[in-house]
């Protein structure tokens, strides 16, 4: 499988070595493109490093050895809040919603860097309300009352309210039901399409995230086993993870 070599990228890696401990990588030489304006999924058995290469991507992880590039540039060492200033965000695993707080409330968190701007909130809300309309209708209600799906959503909107360029995404659809996950997917999606965001995702829903994708890496014990477009992909029966 090969890779267009023409495509603009927006965050790479380079022979990355990351681990929770000086001595044991789990991430181990990973070389990786995420394709601006794509999504980029990457694959694999659980323990092979998928969480742990994002984690590192975002900084919440200092690599042992190799190299982050976001836009052609360095961001190693760079602390995350000036990561999400320069348009990398990142959605984890777990819910991170304030369930006691309302849609709005949750909202507005995603504006503390700009939050004395009153203006700018209140465009990015408004923005957000015209993505997910149901966010418009459901403002004033308390988050943990929404569906599974519904707070994704108000996660992803919350996130959306800094204005980045990528988003890296753990497990987007992990303890959501298979009808909800559905619309997680859609959401990404359009996501790509409308707003021409990339996104690297991490997802243990391989069809799933197939059907989504337009470039994919398998990681096997923290190394690159495969690479190419999803479409090389298509037939599970002989991919490795089946």
């Amino acid at each position: 499988m090969t890779e267009n070599t023409q495509e603009q990228v927006t965050l790479e890696t380079i022979n990355l070595d990351v681990g929770y401990y000086k001595d044991l990588n789990i991430i181990q030489g990973l070389n990786m493109k995420a394709r601006t304006g794509k999504i980029t999924t990457i694959l694999g058995a659980n323990g092979v490093g998928k969480s742990t290469a994002l984690k590192a991507m975002f900084g919440f992880l200092e690599p042992n050895g190799g190299e982050i590039l976001l836009n052609g540039e360095s961001i190693l060492g760079i602390p995350t809040h000036k990561k999400i200033l320069k348009g990398l965000a990142y959605i984890p695993q777990q819910p991170g919603v304030f369930k006691d707080m309302t849609v709005e409330e949750n909202l507005e968190l995603g504006a503390w860097t700009f939050r004395r701007d009153k203006k700018q909130v209140r465009e990015k809300l408004a923005a957000n309300y015209e993505r997910f309309p149901i966010l418009r209708d459901k403002r004033k209600q308390i988050t943990g009352e929404l569906s599974g799906g519904q707070q994704r959503m108000v996660e992803i909107g919350r996130t959306l309210m800094a204005d980045p360029k990528m988003l890296l995404i753990d497990e987007p659809t992990a303890g959501l039901s298979k009808m909800l996950a559905v619309e997680v997917y859609q959401m990404l999606t359009d996501l790509r399409d409308k707003e021409k965001l990339t996104i690297l995702l991490v997802d243990q829903e391989i069809r799933q995230a197939l059907k989504i994708a337009d470039y994919v890496y398998v990681l096997e014990l923290g190394r690159n086993k495969f690479e190419g477009p999803a479409s090389d992909f298509t037939d599970l029966e002989k991919a490795f993870w089946v």
